[in-house]
């Protein structure tokens, strides 16, 4: 079985109520780096993940909803 990982963290920013800059800041990344975590064109590292987390007050969980896609062959 195939997951896939649909970034939610640009909703936990919007209700932060956080300006991109200031999380992009916190994180050691650029505006532009963030803008792909929320765009799902790449993922942060662990580190990151916890920090943003703690940040934007939620889980590590919640930044992202995860999809199961079956797998074109069977597992055994």
């Amino acid at each position: 079985m195939k997951i896939k990982l649909n970034s939610r963290i640009g909703d936990w920013i919007e209700k932060s109520g956080y300006r991109k800059d200031f999380i992009a800041e916190k994180l050691e990344v650029s505006v532009k780096q963030l803008n792909n975590y929320i765009s799902n064109t790449s993922f942060p590292n662990t580190h990151r993940l916890f920090v943003l987390a703690n940040l934007l007050g939620c889980k590590v969980d919640d930044l992202y909803e995860v999809q199961e896609k079956p797998s074109s062959t069977k597992d055994s």
